[in-house]
């Protein structure tokens, strides 16, 4: 064994039994001990398959010391023959040494193999079968990846199906809905499960109660509710096993029949091969089924490396032998199958003579692509077939007969390169890549080496025996693995979040999480603020805005209009019917109805409304010999639905429970014997009008409306949109006095994933914000003198994150905090500081295991607990009520002391609210506004055929930081009577920019280097030159297009007035007015001070008076006159100076 590059301890169990646990223990007295390894199984001793635990992490730990004994107990049984231990780690001061115990149980097994033309069926003792109930389990393993393994049908229209397609297990299951059979079949019920044609055992559970069923594959199990009106599955005759016979003609199919194996198999409770076994008269066999497993001799190896894998063989030796055959002598053949999910590599490089010619076969972008290098300067090449990452098997031939070489894939017609003259093989085939030796440099990776699987190696007809290369008896290889292939899906389970497409390569996954709405390695960031009130906080105005109510929770974005207007920030939700409605011929018995579709769904609706202070909708209700009540008994005529669905009586300006009106209520009804107006039964019309504000009963979902049937009688309604005002958790805080006191909350739900994020104040230098512990996993955020660290252990060790800021963060001023970890990266970010990121190590434990309770603002132990408050907790998007758990805790407050910790804006348009020891100042450098509470415009200048561009260095880490943002809020007023216009230009080193452009027909272009031009529908009409704002939010769905448009525009210029200029945290237009004679800010042309804002306040003024919408962020702002050509493509690259903070 030490000679072997790869060692291992193989054990025979004799027979296939079940284990559950493996221990290990070193060298008796020695220091050779083990310390990680690899599990491997198999039924043969030839196909090997490795273990893998729940969160795919392969490896598993081993001794320490040559004496204790380290037990593994395995997440799921294997039912196995052979075992293989493959030592990854040992003692670095000794050698090898392995004491084995493995625990388990026998295994009983009933199996049937199908040979790929055969089938079982079960036929049931009356004509049809009808059930609510149904429970199928079986195992199997193929041989190929297409094929059924169940199916059964009625005349009814029910149907049930269990097939292999592409690897993948899919069933199809109707329940008492007519229609084409074969057409339902192209639509997937559910699909589960993953290169499941790797000639090893799979277990499947179906369990089905009316049409609620679960699909069970190995250990994922998809929940889902099938079509059709019925809730039994009605089936007639019999119910098919390894294939759907045609009726009428025994032993033929009508789609691709099983090929591999089926054991265990039980229908209902029912053991069907146990019955074939026996030859029951239940069970009838169509073709050659036997009761015994075949086991192939397919033997595959597995490339690892991507730069250092390679397999030689010779290829003289195989033609001299196909030679003494009969063969063709010199001429060369080739024949594999691979399979992979990198979309490059190199499959076969081969000298032929005369030289210097060579083939090179590889897949290129997923394609196959064959190169003939007939020189140094000329080859030929062809390609064929696409997506060949698809992790499925795929057959090569490539063959260099009759003055050509031709190439065929997967049984598809060949494509071939002319020869000028026969070719024949020279030394060697290299297969998945080239050695790095110098003695082969005709040999060289054109990308990168093969990464998977090859099997069934055929040169020139002659079988290449991979166990003879594996011993040394034939070829060369290096990074090799024999006998499995070690595949593995990184998309099963698919941990991209919120409906992310999960792509992968052979050592990692991708998500693309483009029309998400989300952002991040696992689509998990929402792109979106909370809400309105979120918004306001960042220096928005009002519009419509997507508000992600519980941020990376499970809920999405909702599409609402935000009212900044008043002192309250509004948060409206339109719906499907606002117009007034007139009622007529409506009764109790046959009631006129109306159900209200929202802008947001149910559960979303529900989120802001939690998270709202106070909501209220009005309903105007107008009648005429209509009453809402009967004035004999009390009986509604008419009423609403809550959002729960509930009937509710009462109606505007009342309170719950009362079935009154707001005329009943303020005791001022037209007629006072009755408590709504409409109730008094006159022949004019009457007025119940009123707004619901019982929150917890909004919004509106239906209208009922029963009395219009009468001569004379009628009703208009109106129910208005849903108003919400406030966030209940932006300024939800606690205040911590002690250091052993803290809040505590229920476990942590976070195994794959968590985002914690809050703000803190204090005046201590350290203590810790939150904390959960585990068995030995834990997550941990703390302060730190001057630092704020993330720290936690998923399995792998602990990993810290720290941020470190230039300034004391116990300065007793809010200072955020988000902390982020999942299963490819973790992150934390402090303020507007450099973003700390950290990739997680492949193949690596990524579950959290946490078992004790959250502590927020202390620890388990009472000992490093925080002084301070802390505020906005939210932890996978959802909130935590800090104040509600202070009240009940000793040495916690509910709520902050001090100016700035309250819900009112002292501070506007992105200013900081900065504690004073006798009040409070508002910094207003990152804002684009000025004076006491940044809402005052500050110097305006204009200038003659001009511009100004700044520019400033910023550090590498800090850049990538900022270019690296998936959403950019640009916001700006100008007023013009040109265009086309360049309004905004952005540039960054690494050549992104943004560019905002007025074009000639009055619509806004948005361009991004990642973003197609956005083109907004609202016209400018330039004619009346009146004020107009934008405010923007850029996404990115990572689409390229060319900057053609934006170097034109910039080359017409721009003459009017801009103000107002943010792009995100950076005041550009007014770092340049106060930054004048700076190196970091460049002007050319003559400017002069101006007062066009004074233009613009004016309009907005007029506009506010005339009771419209006020313009966004055009009032009493920074302003400047910018006129002229601009010789540069990217107009203004403007940055923040006032701080010397390095944006470009």
């Amino acid at each position: 064994m030490p000679t072997e590059k790869e060692p291992w301890l193989q054990l025979d169990l004799r027979d296939r039994m079940e284990v559950t646990a493996v221990a290990t223990q070193g060298r008796y007295d020695s220091s050779d001990w083990v310390s990680s390894y690899m599990l491997l199984y198999s039924d043969t001793g030839r196909a090997w398959k490795q273990y893998r635990q729940e969160d795919g992490v392969g490896r598993l730990p081993g001794n320490m010391n040559s004496e204790a004994v380290v037990q593994n107990k395995l997440s799921h049984s294997i039912r196995t023959r052979f075992l293989r231990l493959l030592p990854l780690d040992w003692n670095p001061s000794g050698w090898l040494g392995l004491r084995v115990e493995v625990y388990g149980c026998a295994y009983k097994s009933y199996v049937a193999d199908f040979d790929g033309r055969s089938s079982l069926l079960y036929r049931f003792n009356q004509k049809s079968m009808s059930t609510v109930k149904d429970v199928v389990s079986l195992r199997f393993k193929s041989r190929q990846a297409e094929g059924v393994l169940l199916h059964g049908e009625g005349q009814r229209g029910d149907y049930i199906t269990l097939e292999l397609h592409r690897g993948r297990l899919a069933l199809y299951l109707n329940l008492d809905e007519r229609g084409s059979l074969w057409g339902d079949l192209n639509t997937v019920a559910v699909s589960l499960g993953s290169l499941l044609d790797d000639q090893h055992w799979h277990s499947v559970l179906i369990e089905r109660f009316n049409k609620q069923v679960n699909l069970t594959v190995d250990s994922h199990t998809q929940h889902f509710r099938t079509k059709g009106e019925g809730d039994s599955l009605e089936v007639d005759y019999e119910l098919s096993f390894g294939g759907i016979p045609l009726p009428g003609k025994p032993g033929t199919f009508i789609r691709k029949n099983f090929h591999g194996c089926i054991e265990n198999l039980y229908y209902n409770g029912i053991n069907i091969i146990d019955l074939a076994k026996r030859r029951k008269p239940q069970i009838y066999s169509v073709g050659n089924v036997t009761f015994s497993c075949s086991e192939p001799q397919q033997a595959a190896a597995t490339f690892l490396s991507s730069s250092a894998s390679f397999l030689s063989l010779p290829a003289t030796v195989a033609a001299a032998a196909a030679a003494v055959a009969g063969g063709t002598g010199g001429a060369f053949s080739l024949r594999f199958q691979f399979r992979t999910w990198n979309a490059d590599g190199l499959l076969l490089s081969v000298r032929l003579a005369p030289e210097p010619q060579r083939v090179e076969l590889q897949i290129s972008g997923s394609r196959l692509r064959l190169t003939l290098h007939t020189s140094a300067q000329q080859k030929s090449q062809v390609s064929t077939g696409e997506g060949l990452n698809d992790g499925l098997w795929h057959s090569v031939t490539l063959d260099t007969q009759n003055h050509q070489i031709s190439l065929s894939l997967d049984n598809e017609p060949a494509s071939t390169v002319e020869l000028g003259e026969r070719l024949d093989a020279v030394d060697h085939v290299y297969l998945g890549g080239c050695p790095s030796s110098t003695s082969t440099s005709y040999c060289e990776n054109p990308t990168t080496a093969f990464q998977g699987c090859m099997r069934l190696i055929v040169i020139n007809g002659r079988p290449t025996s991979l166990h003879d290369v594996q011993h040394g008896l034939l070829g060369n290889y290096n990074g090799l693995s024999f006998d499995m292939c070690a595949i593995h899906d990184r998309c099963l389970p698919n941990l991209c979040e919120h409906g992310g497409q999960c792509s992968q390569s052979w050592s990692s996954f991708h998500c693309d999480c483009s029309g998400t709405g989300y952002s991040g390695a696992t689509c998990h960031n929402s792109l979106y603020e909370s809400s309105c009130e979120a918004y306001k906080l960042t220096g928005s105005s009002s519009g419509y805005y997507s508000i992600d109510p519980d941020g990376s929770g499970p809920l999405g974005p909702a599409r609402v209009y935000c009212n900044m207007t008043e002192d309250k920030v509004w948060t409206v939700l339109d719906h499907s019917s606002s117009a007034p409605v007139r009622v007529q011929g409506s009764s109790p018995q046959k009631p006129y109805i109306m159900r209200f579709n929202y802008s947001a769904s149910p559960e979303q609706l529900r989120a802001i409304v939690t998270g709202s202070e106070q909501c209220q909708q009005e309903v105007v209700y107008r009648c005429k010999k209509s009453r809402l009540f009967n004035a004999w008994d009390g009986t509604p005529m008419s009423w609403w639905l809550d959002q729960a669905g509930e009937r509710r009586t009462y109606w505007g300006g009342f309170l719950p429970g009362v079935q009154q009106c707001s005329c009943g209520l303020q005791e001022n009804c037209q007629d006072m014997n009755y408590f709504c107006n409409c109730d008094a039964d006159v022949n004019k019309w009457s007025n119940d009008t009123g707004v619901l504000s019982y929150k917890e009963h909004l919004p509106v979902s239906q209208i009922v409306i029963g009395d219009t049937n009468r001569t004379g009688s009628e009703a208009v309604y109106q129910v208005g949109a849903l108003r919400c005002y406030g966030d209940k958790s932006t300024w939800n805080a606690a205040s911590f006095y002690q250091e052993s006191s803290y809040l505590h909350f229920p476990t942590l739900q976070a195994e794959l994933g968590s985002d914690i994020s809050f703000y803190f104040k204090t005046s201590a230098p350290s203590g810790v914000f939150l904390e959960n512990l585990g068995l030995k996993d834990f997550i941990r955020v703390e302060l730190t003198p001057s630092a704020v660290a993330f720290s936690f252990d998923v399995g792998n060790g602990p990993v810290v994150l720290t941020v470190k800021s230039h300034v004391p963060l116990n300065d007793r001023q809010w200072h955020y905090v988000r902390a982020e970890r999942g299963v490819q990266e973790a992150s934390l970010q402090v303020d507007q500081l450099p973003l700390r990121f950290l990739e997680a190590p492949a193949d690596a434990h990524v579950r959290l295991q946490l078992n004790s309770q959250l502590f927020v603002g202390g620890t388990a132990s009472r000992q490093r607990g925080f002084l301070g408050c802390i505020r906005t907790l939210a932890i996978n998007g959802v909130h935590f009520n800090l104040e509600e758990r202070a009240r009940m805790t000793p040495g916690v407050s509910s709520g902050c002391p001090g100016y700035c910790s309250g819900s009112s804006s002292l501070c506007h348009n992105r200013g900081r609210c900065i504690e004073k020891s006798s009040g409070y100042v508002c910094d207003c450098s990152q804002s684009a506004y000025g004076g006491p509470s940044c809402r005052e415009g500050g110097p305006t200048l204009s200038y003659s055929k001009g511009f100004f561009r700044g520019s400033l260095s910023r550090g590498q880490s800090t850049w990538d930081s900022i270019s690296s943002r998936a959403r950019e809020n640009v916001a700006f007023s100008f007023l013009t009577s040109q265009r086309p216009a360049m309004l905004l230009s952005v540039s960054t080193f690494s050549q992104q920019y943004i560019a905002v452009i007025l074009a000639t027909n009055g619509t806004f272009h948005l361009h991004h280097h990642h973003l197609q031009p956005f083109i907004c529908s609202h016209s400018f009409r330039a004619e009346h030159a009146k004020p107009f704002c934008v405010h923007s939010h850029r996404y990115d769905p990572g689409l390229q297009i060319t900057d053609a448009a934006v170097r034109q525009a910039g080359l017409k210029g721009f003459i009017g007035c801009l103000s107002s200029v943010q792009f995100n945290h950076i005041a550009p237009l007014k770092a340049a007015l106060l930054n004048r004679g700076s190196s970091l800010v460049s002007v050319r042309g003559q400017l002069v001070e101006s007062n066009c804002g004074v233009l613009a306040d004016s309009k907005v003024s007029e506009t506010v008076d005339r009771g419209k919408e006020p313009l966004r962020n055009a009032s009493q702002s920074n302003s400047a006159v910018i006129g002229g050509e601009f010789s540069d493509r990217r107009v203004v690259k403007a940055l923040n100076c006032q701080n010397q903070s390095p944006v470009k």
